[in-house]
């Protein structure tokens, strides 16, 4: 996984994340949005033939005095804590 920030101030961020799709942005957005710290998450893709970046691009609001590059770390934490229980999970059902 690529990751490029196109945008940064004290409180937002933008960050191009290569090689992923619908199916990770949404993960990864919706547990950005279950922290109290952020105020905004959400990503675009534009398709190729658009003329557009093809690479999703996350861009992220903190609260003031929320770190956003902290937050996204945190989330991305999280999200690999929500895949760890989901296998664990899984395979004590199997």
């Amino acid at each position: 996984m690529e990751l490029r920030v196109t945008e940064s101030s004290e409180n937002e961020l933008s960050i191009e994340i290569a090689g992923e799709d619908h199916t990770f942005m949404n993960v990864l957005k919706g547990t950005l949005l279950e922290h109290d710290d952020v105020t905004a998450a959400t990503y675009d893709v534009n398709p190729e033939q658009s003329g557009g970046q093809t690479e999703p691009i996350l861009t992220l609001k903190t609260v003031s005095g929320a770190d956003p590059i902290d937050t996204l770390e945190d989330a991305a934490g999280d999200v690999r804590d929500k895949a760890v229980s989901f296998r664990e999970t899984f395979e004590a059902a199997a």
